[in-house]
Order: structure tokens, then C-alpha cells, then sequence
């Protein structure tokens, strides 16, 4: 009779307006990772919304852009109608609706960056960043061997694949490589590049393909002020890295008169631009800037005119080797000026050519690789083991870059669009992206603005100093507090 009993209630409960309860069970999109409470706001408002909707997120909001200290700013003196990059720009597209596939084999994620010799139109002749592009590679490998052995992707159990193009220095061939990533080899988020002119054309598929590209190697001012709601960068750029520069030539040193040589590519000319801006805006313009053909070995007509100008110190943006044949050239000519570089002079290469000329010399740099930190530890320990020599800095921050899309694949699915938003809508302010490079914290217009470093050559090894080593104070210094001599 109890057995009947059973039966019985469940089939006149119905009847009775009385519906068992179902048992909960966590929705689709739970992630198979922990993650904070913030991000899963935002998975929940972005697979709550059809392909006519745009989840309600609210937009970052900065103060100032880049922090840029306001005696520096441009038009600083009336107020803009309209500032561009101080709020962040919604994706208001219907990706997010695009249903995940039914079957994948592996999760691709693009890699482009230059690593075959060619030649280079945007340089006007032999491609030189193959051995950045190797390193960077690299770095992005042993991100993609530490998500694979953690279990790849986890939601379906199958391993992330790294899909690898040249970047070949020609405009239309780099838009090319990535037009293949996002239609051909269904790529779900790519890593790339370094040269400036070919990042901008690649970034510029990358939003008509609508597809998260991050940025670990184009540290170019410009790249960021296109403004495209898929594009990323985890490395500091020149500009912020020039704002420090500038503080410490004119409000630490006292400088008077600057000059700068540099590369006459896209990467020279954009560099030093923060420097010559600034030191204008400053009252304190640049005494002669000279450029030279990269790759070049004959300096005197450049160091000459820059003699004759009177410079007190010199600027030199360009690569490792033609920085260090200029500094030696320098010091061949009786030119004693402090010299200063910016970061690809940190580099063995550098000091290789260089020899004695390099004790002294300070550099620019996006991040200190000296400090104690277990992840960065482990991260060279694993490189050097498969590769065989020590990571540099286009390697650490490839492996950031590429470590970042691989967290946001895992945590938001198979869908581009809903990669780009955990990305774009995480709170770096509370939960900067922990990297071997250091925090990583970006903007409104996703660019990261963590601290960046000067770095020494003293007693043979470079020392890495920030703002606070350095007693410079951030942002605007009123003049009553600049160091004697300045102008105001």
C-alpha cells in the first residue's frame, strides 16, 4: 500500500496546483574557472541580451588620458568640445548572439608578428624586428604550453592551438594574414604586432572581422587613438614612457637643452613626438632633432649638427645596434652628453656593441624584470628550458598578452564578441591582470597604464627605477615645486 502511495500524490499534485520544485543547475555560461564576482556580472548581462540589445555594463571613465600631467597636455589651455579618449567606446554589434559551434577539434588563437626576414615598404627597405618577433613568439608559446597543461579548454575539453603568420612589413599583406586567421582558420582572438604602420592596418581588419586583437609589441602613441572597441595592449606605450623622461631630464636634472637622433622609420618619428611636444610645452623646445636610415654606420653629419646646436644631453630612439654605433660614435667625437634611449636599447645587443660606452647610459622601459616575483621566476625558468636562452622583454609580454586572451576564451566561450567584453568590461582598477611583467591595469580606451621604469647602466647591470626611486611626483607639479631653474 505505501509503494501505491507514492505514485499517487505525484500525479495529483498537478491537479492540486502543486508543481515539484526542478532542481537548479548553474547556466551555460557558468565559466569552468573561478572568477571574480564583478566578471560574473558581466558574463550574466552579456548572455541575457539578443542580437538587438547592448548589455547595460556602464563605461569606463578616466580622468585624463594616458595621465598625461596637465602642463604637458595639448590645447591645454581652452576646454574641447568633445575628448575622444577619456570614456570608453561600447561594442554595440549583435556578435554576442552568434551561437558556438557544434564541434571543434582544438581552440585556435592567432599569432602575427614579424619573424621571417624580408623586405620592408613601411621601413623603406630590409626588414630588422625578426629577432623581437621570435621572442614574442616564443612568449606566446609558453603561455599556450601552460594553458594545455592546466587542461586547455576546459569546456570541451580540447587544447588551445597556437595558428602562427608572418607579419612581412607590407601594409596590404599584413591585413591579408589576418583576414586568413578570422574567415579561413577560425581563429577566436590573435596576438600581434610590433611594427607600428602594420599594426594599424591589422587592427583595422581585426575590427571589420570583429575580432579581439591584443597588442604585446607596438609601443607607437597612435596605436591606442584609433579607438577600435576589439584591440587591446598589455605593454606601456612612448608616450607614457616619454612623460617620465621628460620629468626627469627638465624637473630632476635641470636640462635646458635637449637634442635627439633618431631612427628615421615610423617607430623613430612617433617615438620621440611626447618628447618634442612636451619640452615645447614646457618652454624648453628641442635644440635639433637629426634622423638617420636605420641600419646606418656613418653618424657624423647627425652627431655633428647636434655638437654645433649646443645639446646638453641627447635622445636616441631606435634599435639596440644603430643606438649603441651612435653612442659610440659620440664618444669617438669628444661628445661626453649624457645619453638616453629608448627600451629596445635594453638589450644584450646594446651592451655587446657598446662595451665600456654603455656604463651610464639610461633607458626608457614598460616594466622592472628585476623585481622578486615567483610567476616571472617560473615563466623563465620554463623558458629557458625550451628554448634555451632567457626571455626578453617582447617575450614576457607576449606571454602576458597571450595569457590574457586565453583567460578571457576560457572564461567567456566560443563567441568573439563575448571574449572582447570580458576583456574590455573587467575592473582592472580593483583586478589588474597579474602578469610576469608586473599589473597590468588598462584604460578606457584599453591601453595599459601601469607604472613605467627608467633603467640604469651602473657596475655592468641595468637598475630599474620608478617614479617614486626617482622622487618625481606624478601627474601636474605646480611650479612652486619644480626644481630651481625651471621655467614655468
Amino acid at each position: 500500500m505505501r509503494n501505491l502511495l507514492f505514485p499517487i500524490l505525484v500525479l495529483l499534485l498537478p491537479a492540486l496546483g502543486i508543481t515539484a520544485e526542478p532542481e537548479s543547475s548553474p547556466p551555460s555560461w557558468q565559466p569552468p574557472i573561478p572568477v571574480s564576482e564583478h566578471t560574473m556580472e558581466v558574463l550574466r548581462a552579456i548572455n541575457e541580451v539578443d542580437a538587438y540589445a547592448t548589455p547595460n555594463l556602464g563605461l569606463k571613465q578616466d580622468a585624463s588620458y594616458a595621465e598625461t600631467p596637465s602642463d604637458v597636455s595639448p590645447f591645454r589651455h581652452v576646454q574641447a568640445f568633445k575628448q575622444h579618449f577619456l570614456e570608453q567606446l561600447q561594442y554595440t554589434g549583435p556578435g554576442r548572439s552568434k551561437p558556438e559551434p557544434e564541434h571543434v577539434d582544438s581552440v585556435k588563437i592567432g599569432f602575427i608578428g614579424p619573424i621571417e626576414a624580408t623586405v620592408s615598404v613601411a621601413t623603406g627597405g630590409r626588414s630588422h624586428e625578426e629577432a623581437l618577433g621570435q621572442m614574442m613568439l616564443q612568449g606566446a608559446q609558453i603561455a599556450i604550453d601552460h594553458a594545455n597543461a592546466a587542461g586547455g579548454y576546459l569546456r570541451r575539453d580540447v587544447p588551445f592551438e597556437l595558428v602562427v603568420h608572418n607579419d612581412n612589413g607590407l601594409w596590404g599583406a599584413s591585413g591579408n594574414e589576418l583576414v586568413d586567421m578570422a574567415y579561413k582558420e577560425n581563429v577566436w582572438a590573435a596576438l600581434g604586432t610590433i611594427d607600428g604602420a602594420n599594426t594599424h592596418i591589422a587592427i583595422r581588419v581585426a575590427l571589420k572581422a570583429e575580432l579581439p586583437m591584443m597588442n604585446s609589441g607596438d609601443t607607437d602613441p597612435t596605436f591606442i587613438e584609433t579607438n577600435i572597441p576589439w584591440v587591446f595592449r598589455c605593454i606601456s606605450d612612448d608616450r607614457q614612457m616619454s612623460y617620465l623622461l621628460v620629468d626627469y631630464l627638465y624637473r630632476k636634472l635641470n636640462f635646458d637643452r635637449i637634442g635627439i637622433i633618431r631612427a628615421s622609420n615610423r617607430y623613430g618619428r612617433f617615438g620621440v613626438r611626447e618628447i618634442r611636444d612636451s619640452s615645447r610645452r614646457l618652454g624648453k623646445p628641442i635644440v635639433l632633432e637629426m634622423a638617420y636610415p636605420v641600419g646606418g654606420k656613418d653618424f657624423s653629419l647627425q652627431l655633428e649638427r647636434l655638437k654645433q646646436a649646443g645639446a646638453q644631453a641627447v635622445v636616441h630612439w631606435g634599435d639596440a645596434g644603430d643606438g649603441a654605433r651612435i653612442l659610440n660614435q659620440m664618444r669617438e667625437r669628444g661628445m661626453d652628453q649624457p645619453y638616453y634611449a629608448c627600451d629596445r636599447c635594453v638589450a644584450d645587443e646594446f651592451v655587446k656593441i657598446a662595451g665600456d660606452n654603455a656604463e651610464g647610459v639610461t633607458c626608457l622601459y614598460p616594466w622592472n624584470p628585476n623585481r622578486d616575483d615567483a610567476q616571472l621566476a617560473k615563466f623563465r625558468e620554463d623558458f629557458r628550458a625550451r628554448f634555451d636562452e632567457d626571455p626578453d622583454t617582447y617575450s614576457a609580454h607576449g606571454y602576458d598578452g597571450m595569457s590574457m586572451l586565453l583567460w578571457a576564451t576560457q572564461v567567456a566561450g566560443l563567441n568573439r564578441a563575448k571574449i572582447r567584453d570580458v576583456l574590455a568590461y573587467r575592473d582592472y582598477a580593483h583586478e589588474p591582470w597579474q602578469g610576469v611583467t608586473g599589473e597590468i591595469k588598462l584604460s578606457a580606451v584599453l591601453d595599459d597604464v601601469g607604472e613605467v621604469f627608467l633603467a640604469k647602466r651602473e657596475n655592468g647591470k641595468w637598475n630599474f627605477l620608478s617614479r617614486d626611486d626617482l622622487d618625481l611626483p606624478r601627474g601636474y607639479t605646480p611650479a612652486r615645486d619644480r626644481s630651481a631653474g625651471e621655467d614655468e
